[in-house]
């Protein structure tokens, strides 16, 4: 469920990025590049946020599988999915929060006139692309995150279960 909400968090970031874009083309009217930074800056700080987030989540959720096939001696190679799992995201999780960080600081460089705008759009479009593809990437990694811990959660039922008869029978 946590996850979910995350890679929710992570959509509303990427509306707010699209919103920024709009913002970003107005511009020469009055007032338009404060709402574009203020816009730019939560939507970067959240984007940092759902990302980070979700990196530490898989990192947690997987530590609490691997403690509960040890202390509950589950078979099959559990430590070896959450691996898998985080192994197929951080790239991805890493690079849209480098290229978001890079689209907000070379806003800057526009807005002093250092930096041509079209580098900025051009990087804002590639942010988007990988924004869009990290959050497909995630929304997979945490659904099978997810069956993943209610199968561990079955086999340690099933092994509570049995030791709770094992226990009375003795």
């Amino acid at each position: 469920m946590m996850g979910r909400a995350l890679l929710m968090v992570g959509w509303v970031s990427t509306g707010g990025l699209l919103l920024t874009a709009f913002l970003g083309h107005r511009v020469g009217a009055q007032g338009a590049m404060g709402w574009h930074l203020l816009a730019a800056l939560f939507s970067t700080l959240l984007v940092l946020f759902s990302h980070s987030w979700i990196l530490f989540y898989l990192m947690g959720t997987g530590k609490a599988i691997k403690l509960a096939a040890l202390e509950h001696d589950l078979h099959g190679d559990l430590a070896e999915q959450t691996r898998e799992f985080k192994n197929r995201s951080s790239s991805w999780l890493m690079l849209a929060m480098m290229a978001v960080m890079a689209t907000f600081i070379v806003g800057g460089g526009v807005a002093t006139r250092v930096v041509p705008a079209w580098v900025h759009s051009s990087l804002f479009l590639a942010t988007l692309a990988v924004q869009v593809w990290t959050l497909i990437i995630e929304g997979r990694v945490l659904a099978d995150n997810e069956r993943l811990m209610r199968s561990v959660d079955r086999q340690v039922r099933h092994a509570e279960s049995g030791a709770d008869t094992d226990g009375g029978e003795s």
